[in-house]
């Protein structure tokens, strides 16, 4: 099986509070911030890594995990570490964050997509910087794949994937004939969700959560291929269609205030905050 899986840089979410937005309010300052890779990503790569491999012995990949991502040249030290955990190449498409939107990363996608010919697109549910889910429905749709989105588990069959789907009130499962393109949730990474063909049933992995890459992967990876393309080789004459125009803020809360009785706390709550 052959796995693509695009990884987008974001900000650590633990760093909102070093976020800062100049008075022009035209963008969003970005000086100390740290770079990750977005942590859903990280979940469709582990949950790739396990599709390729018996979870007895995860060292030896029995497919080919590619790592994709589109960004500026220091986006490398994400893929190099997504090399160290197992994919086996990687390619970065050169590009600025003000340089793309969620429709132009899709039609990229969709060209690397009919480039490497992978059985299953693999993506994290959506990205923490901006809450969206857009990239993985809009790529389905270019290719004309089927899809699951918000996946908690994963089960390769015969030319076909089985997948649990987190739904209201439960989990719905459904059945893709391959190629097809799937979206996975957080508990996708636990010790049960994902079983390649190879992986005897009852399996369970020793961990849930990501793995981590030992000293001589990481020295390893250095050697993985690393492909860079430009933006213009797989969007061809697509352009920017949506911008952000002004950043700012939310308003700063107001500080609480205590009560000495109910009778207070009801007057104020209809009164003041007019929830009664």
């Amino acid at each position: 099986m052959k796995i693509l899986v695009p990884l987008k840089r974001v900000a650590d979410p633990a760093n909102h509070n070093k976020v800062k937005i100049p008075a022009a309010g035209d963008k969003v300052e970005t000086t100390g911030l740290e770079w990750q890779i977005n942590p859903f990503d990280l979940y469709a790569l582990e949950a790739a890594l396990r599709l390729t491999e018996d979870g007895k012995n995860p060292k030896a990949r029995l497919g080919e995990v590619v790592v994709v991502t589109l960004g500026p040249k220091d986006t490398e030290t994400n893929l190099r570490s997504a090399l160290a955990t197992g994919a086996d190449r990687a390619i970065r498409v050169e590009a600025t964050d003000e340089e793309l939107d969620g429709r132009l990363v899709a039609i990229a996608l969709k060209k690397l997509v009919e480039e490497e010919k992978p059985d299953v697109v693999l993506m994290g549910k959506q990205v923490v910087d901006s809450e969206s889910n857009f990239v993985g429905q809009a790529l389905a749709e270019l290719l004309d794949w089927p899809m699951a989105t918000f996946a908690a588990t994963i089960k390769e069959e015969a030319g076909a994937l089985l997948v649990g789907r987190e739904v209201d009130g439960g989990v719905m499962t459904a059945r893709l004939k391959l190629p097809a393109l799937v979206t996975v949730d957080l508990r996708i990474v636990s010790p049960d969700s994902v079983y390649s063909l190879k992986t005897a049933a009852g399996f369970r992995y020793p961990y849930d959560e990501v793995r981590f890459a030992a000293l001589p992967a990481i020295m390893q990876a250095k050697k993985k291929p690393l492909a860079v393309k430009a933006l213009k080789d797989v969007v061809g004459d697509a352009k920017l269609t949506n911008r952000y125009v002004k950043f700012g803020a939310p308003p700063a809360r107001k500080a609480g205030i205590k009560v000495k009785d109910v009778q207070e706390l009801v007057q104020k709550l209809g009164t003041e905050a007019k929830v009664i």
